[in-house]
């Protein structure tokens, strides 16, 4: 281990000299967007002649990188675990400056090497997700048969795929209000395929603690609201057989995170129409909770902290709580993505969190001098 994380190539721990002469390791993962890794390596001329680190085995075309991190009592995670996929190369007269900059990808990359064209007949999407996924030996998540859709039947709309697997993966999340990402477990080499809704009943993980200069565990945080999407839908479809399907709502079926959700807070609804090839009334439903579900996520945080100041590393997909915020912004909120940075001296965390409610209404008036 170096400090808190420990950098494994090729199935191998790097030894303590590749942590000295490393510049910059950062890691990020994400609900919707595939990991990535970003090694920077100082580069020299060996005794040979050659460059350092250029044409070493365990930084070629995927090889594989895994990041094990650890913090105080709790158990060890992997943030990453995937395969190199790119160098970027700069070299300087003399090699004083020069660097070496390696770019890698989560395992799901493995799911985007050929396109397909497939017809699904008799399935639903999560056994559609569960059977993609065991092609490539990832186990997928229990709850991705929450919320499944209807089978895709002969008679009806077969389900059809064009692209490669995880690309139709992430089409077929989206259309559910669902999230689609492939994960490490806390060993490397063993993955969990998710293609399920957000998780937002969930006990805190952390707790932000901003106002309390004692015990604050981080120093600043970012808010921002966006009121200009969809909080309504009006869904209506003919079907195949003579009958008409409604599926008009309001409601995206995600349990919301505080008291006043998108329509609430806004105090206007915007109301848009959806109509989609479906075969039932119930799948129209889910199309239209699907768009709500995804228009709800109207509130968004970022900031930075030290995992050694909040005492736990931050995944995404969890659920942590923020205190001192105001009534409208104190609360919980969902991890959507999280980037660590790695150093000799501390393991920062920079941080993108969502937000499908806001708090009550304060008691108090706006800002002095304000309206």
């Amino acid at each position: 281990m170096a400090g808190t994380y420990q950098l494994i190539l090729n199935g191998a721990p790097v030894d303590d000299k590749f942590y000295t002469e490393m510049s910059a390791l950062e890691v990020e993962e994400s609900v919707d967007l595939p990991g990535a890794i970003m090694i920077k390596l100082p580069v020299s001329t060996t005794d040979a002649g050659d460059l350092t680190f250029v044409a070493d085995a365990d930084l070629q075309p995927f090889a594989t990188a895994a990041v094990v991190v650890q913090q105080e009592t709790e158990e060890a995670q992997c943030v990453f675990d995937g395969l190199i996929l790119s160098h970027k190369l700069h070299l300087e007269t003399g090699a004083v400056k020069s660097e070496l900059q390696v770019w890698g990808q989560d395992a799901s990359w493995l799911m985007n090497l050929e396109e397909k064209t497939k017809e699904w007949v008799d399935v639903t999407d999560s056994a559609v997700a569960a059977s993609v996924f065991g092609d490539y030996g990832i186990s997928p998540a229990p709850e991705n048969s929450d919320d499944d859709s209807p089978s895709h039947t002969e008679s009806g709309h077969s389900l059809m795929q064009r692209g490669t697997d995880i690309q139709f993966l992430r089409r077929l999340a989206r259309r559910n209000g669902k999230l689609c990402r492939v994960a490490c477990t806390s060993t490397p080499g063993e993955y969990t395929g998710y293609f399920a809704r957000a998780s937002t009943d969930g006990d805190p993980v952390a707790t932000l603690a901003l106002n309390d200069s004692t015990a604050a565990t981080v120093s600043a945080l970012d808010f921002e609201w966006d009121v200009t999407r969809p909080s309504a839908v009006k869904a209506g479809q003919a079907l195949f057989d003579g009958s008409e399907a409604d599926a008009d709502t309001a409601d995206s079926g995600l349990a919301p995170l505080d008291q006043r959700s998108l329509a609430d807070f806004a105090g206007r609804p915007v109301t848009v129409m959806l109509t989609t090839p479906v075969d039932d009334a119930g799948e129209l439903s889910l199309r239209a909770q699907a768009l709500l579900r995804e228009a709800g996520w109207f509130v968004r945080c970022e900031g930075e902290v030290d995992a050694g100041r909040v005492k736990t590393v931050l995944r995404a997909g969890t659920v942590v709580q923020i205190d001192g915020a105001g009534t409208l912004n104190s609360g919980k909120y969902f991890v959507w993505s999280v980037r660590h940075t790695f150093t000799p001296e501390a393991h920062k965390m920079r941080f993108v969190l969502m937000r499908n409610a806001v708090g009550p209404a304060s008691a108090g008036g706006g800002l002095p001098g304000g309206f």
